[in-house]
């Protein structure tokens, strides 16, 4: 057998606490090989009874995070925000929404995970701002040429009286990336019009975003994740380019532009922010971590992770690769090599807030659009539950035994599928209605979470939910798996429990003879990871079965399973 080895406005402070809750590890490189968990924040779990999930019910359920064996939470946005994009239009960066808590119900959510032994990180959005925000409508008072402007994108429009947006830029929502206020001026949003974009070259921004970073770390926030890290810098040279075509605005086009020019997508000044950001975090014992989010190619991406930046990107490529043995080694492979390169760590993830859960999205048949699928409620074409399901669950396995570190979405412990079928009058995610509702968004994959098998919200809260769940999250629920054997929710218990005895370091090496649709790789630290993509069962290698995705067949390894053998 032949092997191959990769290694992968300023306001006043809030006062801190008045002392920072011990962290549960002083390990600087804690996140390397970790397993994060991503709450999002309005869908987890409601302690007030209002319908929408908040920091109290959050800690309440932290025990949950705990048993089932992960390093860390991840807080998607609880700021301030009218919710024009799920809380991502934040109207200040240094509080808590009211309708989610308080700074001291922050304060206590992260006293009890650092005594469960579970780190906090938390987003930070520096792209835009609410139009709320009191920087935003002072700007709108000021007017053209003002300071106030200035510390966003402000431009005249084109035409005979300023009629027509400034440039051809298209918003990632669909529509232009422009919006015209009362005076005339138009002012850049890449997102929703709610979402105005800052202006980077602005001192007062960048010295607004270092208090935000020590205003947290300070609160004892163990990491943040770095929300459209690629967008911050933008050429806003008079004047303006025009990309030429609308398809251009879209992070799939940066191949149409010379590495790091694009108008406002993957810069090469972005970097001097981010390395202006890393003497902040490292300022810290233990130093704090900081993931980017950057929808780039590969080789561009690893740059937002080098040592002296963020230190870690997420790895779409992964997310987005079909399930194929042939395709998935080698984003695996190209995966670690392109993180080893700069000494970074390796990110996995299956499913986040963005994009449709993979128990569904893994079965849909190839070249399937999942918007078409989304707005035919699921029913075309139709996906099977129980092989989707089986599917996720080796998909799982196979993520979890890689070098690097793996971020779980809330309710992909539980097998959650897409809740493909919501009504159309309950969707709340901008993309359905600024697209002129021919995309139907990323709704379905925020349905609030079930902790029990009864009750108004399946024990998401004391009344109803924000978004209406099917009846079918019942049995996906906590109380319905807790202790069930074969169940989801104690397969990833054990598959936790499991890796962090059998992680000592970060390589990996394939086998190169397998069967046809197999993917087997050995870790340093002496076992085994067997994937079989194929659609017959296959013979194991030797090895001490250690856990499987699903039963064996016949002493065999049957289609869409993985299984962990040591050696």
């Amino acid at each position: 057998m032949t092997d191959r080895t990769v290694t992968s406005g300023p306001r006043p402070h809030h006062p801190a606490p008045d002392a920072t809750p011990d962290l549960s590890s002083r390990d600087p490189n804690w996140w390397r090989q970790a397993v994060i968990y991503q709450v999002y924040p309005r869908s987890f779990a409601d302690a007030d009874g209002d319908g929408l999930g908040d920091l109290r019910g959050i800690t309440r359920r932290l025990t949950h995070l705990a048993a089932l064996g992960v390093d860390a939470l991840w807080l998607s946005p609880f700021y301030p925000s009218e919710l024009a994009d799920g809380g991502y239009d934040v109207i200040d960066p240094r509080e808590v929404d009211p309708r989610l808590g308080t700074l001291d119900d922050f304060d206590a959510l992260v006293r009890e995970a650092h005594r469960l032994g579970l780190k906090v990180i938390v987003d930070i959005v520096p792209n835009h701002t609410s139009h709320q925000h009191v920087w935003f409508q002072e700007a709108l008072r000021s007017g053209p040429g003002s300071p106030a402007r200035d510390r966003y994108v402000f431009r005249d429009g084109r035409g005979a009286h300023g009629e027509l947006p400034p440039t051809d830029w298209q918003s990632v929502f669909g529509g232009s990336a422009w919006q015209r206020v009362p005076d005339g001026q138009w002012y850049l949003h890449l997102f929703a019009a709610e979402q105005p974009d800052l202006n980077w070259a602005n001192p007062e921004v960048r010295a607004d975003f270092r208090t935000t970073l020590r205003f947290w770390a300070d609160r004892g926030v163990d990491g943040f994740r770095i929300d459209v890290a690629h967008a911050l810098a933008k050429d806003l040279d008079e004047p303006l380019r025009d990309l030429g075509s609308p398809e251009l605005s879209s992070e799939t086009a940066l191949a149409e532009f010379p590495p790091g020019t694009h108008p406002f997508y993957d810069r090469d000044e972005v970097h001097e922010i981010y390395r202006d950001w890393r003497k902040i975090l490292d300022a810290y014992s233990p130093p704090r971590m900081a993931v980017a989010e950057a929808w780039v190619p590969g080789a561009r991406r690893a740059l937002y992770a080098r040592p002296d930046e963020l230190g870690q990107a997420f790895n779409f490529e992964y997310l987005q690769t079909p399930w194929d043995a042939q395709a998935l080694r080698r984003v695996i492979t190209e995966s670690l090599e392109t993180a080893n390169a700069v000494g970074a760590s390796a990110t996995w993830v299956l499913s986040n807030h963005d994009v449709v859960r993979h128990t569904s999205r893994l079965m849909l048949p190839p070249g399937t659009d999942e918007n078409a699928w989304l707005l035919s409620g699921g029913h075309a074409p139709a996906v099977d539950p129980d092989a989707g399901l089986r599917r996720a669950r080796a998909a799982t396995l196979l993520m979890l035994a890689l070098p690097g570190s793996s971020y779980v979405y809330q309710g992909e412990e539980l097998g959650l599928p897409e809740v493909a079928d919501l009504p159309t009058e309950v969707l709340q995610d901008p993309i359905w209605e600024q697209t002129g509702r021919v995309r139907k968004g990323r709704d379905g994959c925020r349905v609030p979470l079930p902790w029990t098998t009864t009750g108004p919200s399946y024990g998401f809260g004391p009344s109803g939910a924000w978004l209406p769940q099917p009846p079918s999250f019942a049995g996906y629920s906590v109380e319905a798996q807790d202790g069930v054997e074969g169940s989801t929710l104690e397969l990833y218990r054990t598959a936790l429990r499991l890796r962090r005895k059998l992680l000592q370091d970060e390589t990996l090496c394939w086998a190169e003879e397998t069967p046809p649709g197999v993917l087997q790789f050995d870790r340093g630290d002496g076992w085994r990871c067997v994937a079989n993509l194929s659609g017959e069962p296959v013979s194991l290698p030797a090895g001490e079965v250690l856990l499987t995705s699903a039963p064996l067949e016949d002493g065999r390894l049957g289609p869409d399973t993985t299984a962990w053998l040591g050696r």
